[in-house]
Order: C-alpha cells, then sequence, then structure tokens
C-alpha cells in the first residue's frame, strides 16, 4: 500500500499542472475564414484548368458557375531532364512509343524510323534481298507547337527537358477524334475514338532552319521579282512592253485619225534595231 502513495501523488501533481498551464491562443475566425477561401480558390483553379482571373469585352459578363471540362490531356514525369527545356517553335527531337489504352496494342515507335543507307553518289545502297539498305533508327524531329502533330502529343510534352521522359494519356478527343487510321503493314491502325498512350524521351532541341534565299537577279536576267518594261528605241513610235499605253491628251485627235496640219508619218521599220528615216519638219503657219 504505502508503494502506491507515490503514484498517486504524481498522478495529482501531473493533473494540477495541465489545469494551471496556460493554453495556446486559439485562431482567430477571420484567419480560419481566409485560409478556407484560398483553399477554394486554389482548388477551383486547379480543377478548372484555365485561369480564374481573364479578361471579358466591354459589352459581356463574368459567368458564375463552375468551369467543366470536355477532355483531360494527363501525363507523368518518368524521369525529370537534367538538360535545358524545351521551347516552342524550335525542333524537338524525341524517341517515342504509342500504343492504345483499350488494348495495349503497340501502333507506332521512333524505332520505326528508319532511312536508306546513301552510297557516295547519293543513291541508296541495295541488300542481297535487291531491298534498300536501312540504316539506324532516328529520332523523330518536329517543331513543336505549331500544330505539326496531333494536341494531345503537341501540348503534352510542353515543360519538358532534355534528358526527361515523360508518359501522355491522351483522350481521343485531343487524339484523332472520329477519324479511323486503317491497319497497314508495318502499323496496326486505330479505330475511331481511341484513348492513346505514348512514352516520350526528349534528346534534342535545336534550332529551326532558316528558310532558302532566293538570289537577287538583274533585271532581265529571267530571276526578277518584278518584270522590267522593255523599253524600244527612242522615235520608233512602239508601245514599251509591260507599261500601260499613254493616254492622249485631253482634246488630241484620237488614235489613227491623221491630224491635217501635220504631214503623215510613215509606219516605223519592223526590222529590229532599225531607226527610221528623220521627218521633216512643219513648215511654220502663216499669220
Amino acid at each position: 500500500m504505502k508503494s502506491f502513495v507515490p503514484f498517486v501523488c504524481l498522478a495529482a501533481a501531473v493533473a494540477v499542472t495541465a489545469q494551471t498551464a496556460p493554453k495556446a491562443p486559439a485562431a482567430s475566425t477571420t484567419h480560419k475564414a481566409a485560409t478556407t477561401s484560398a483553399a477554394k480558390t486554389a482548388a477551383a483553379s486547379t480543377t478548372a484548368g484555365f485561369p480564374t482571373i481573364y479578361k471579358v469585352p466591354a459589352d459581356e459578363k463574368r459567368v458564375v458557375a463552375p468551369q467543366k471540362k470536355v477532355a483531360v490531356l494527363t501525363y507523368q514525369d518518368i524521369k525529370i531532364g537534367t538538360g535545358p527545356e524545351g521551347e516552342s517553335g524550335k525542333l524537338w527531337h524525341v524517341k517515342y512509343k504509342g500504343w492504345r489504352a483499350a488494348d495495349g496494342v503497340v501502333f507506332d515507335s521512333w524505332e520505326n524510323n528508319k532511312r536508306p543507307v546513301m552510297d557516295k553518289d547519293g543513291k541508296p545502297e541495295m541488300d542481297a534481298d535487291g531491298k534498300p539498305k536501312m540504316g539506324d533508327p532516328e529520332p523523330l524531329t518536329f517543331p513543336q507547337g505549331v500544330g505539326r502533330l496531333i494536341p494531345g502529343f503537341d501540348y503534352g510534352v510542353m515543360g519538358m527537358k532534355v534528358g526527361g521522359k515523360r508518359r501522355l494519356f491522351i483522350p481521343w478527343q485531343m487524339a484523332y477524334g472520329t477519324r479511323a487510321m486503317p491497319d497497314r503493314p508495318d502499323h496496326p491502325g486505330i479505330p475511331a475514338k481511341s484513348d492513346l498512350i505514348f512514352d516520350v524521351e526528349l534528346v534534342e532541341v535545336t534550332d529551326m532552319p532558316a528558310p532558302p534565299q532566293r538570289p537577287m537577279m538583274p533585271p532581265g536576267a529571267g530571276g526578277s521579282v518584278h518584270p522590267q518594261p522593255v523599253i524600244p528605241p527612242k522615235g520608233s513610235g512602239a508601245t514599251p512592253q509591260g507599261s500601260a499605253p499613254a493616254t492622249p491628251p485631253t482634246g488630241a485627235p484620237p488614235t489613227g485619225t491623221p491630224d491635217a496640219t501635220k504631214p503623215t508619218t510613215p509606219p516605223p521599220s519592223t526590222n529590229p534595231g532599225t531607226t527610221p528615216p528623220p521627218q521633216p519638219s512643219t513648215p511654220p503657219q502663216p499669220k
């Protein structure tokens, strides 16, 4: 019984200490409300997929209603790259594999992207069976962000860094839509409204090649963008080719009608390079 007394006293002392210890101040109601409001705003912005702060025309009003999604593009980062981040408008070099989400059938892969081996004369080398000899597979090269590929692939790789790997989950609305891709000898087809999955690895990002420059050609060399008018010899009376005929001044006799006060001018010679003989001047009229 004596050994039980110290434990009872110790328990009583702990109870008294707990009652007399100062309590931490409770969080204010305003702070709780602000935190809840901020959380709701962040959640709405995240789930909506579109900025909650946007502008509308002067004659329109903001609509107070939840934003609903039609198709959701998602991805998983398998590996974060350590190289530079890819930029839109540049050439992306990627390794990829694509399969149908419904059955896992692979319909395309970068390993199928092979080119014929060329000899020194620029002609394809042939195998023993008479078919062109194919080289090693090459990564897919495409200008990112300009719509050359399906939207799900084009948008899904945004933010990747060189050396990174990503798995894209593309809904059919952002793939081939209601179109059906038929089977080919080297590729299985894709049925209409098929959700697709791609594994993508960003290998390199390079600048777009500069467009070819057309050399400037001198006038008359055949390469001028604006053709120059051909000016006939002075005094031949011919109209310059490529230019509009001159309009006779007001009051002048119509074309083809001789003027009685001036001698008739003979037609110019049709032989190129020949200058017509000089014509006599008109004698002065008596006053």
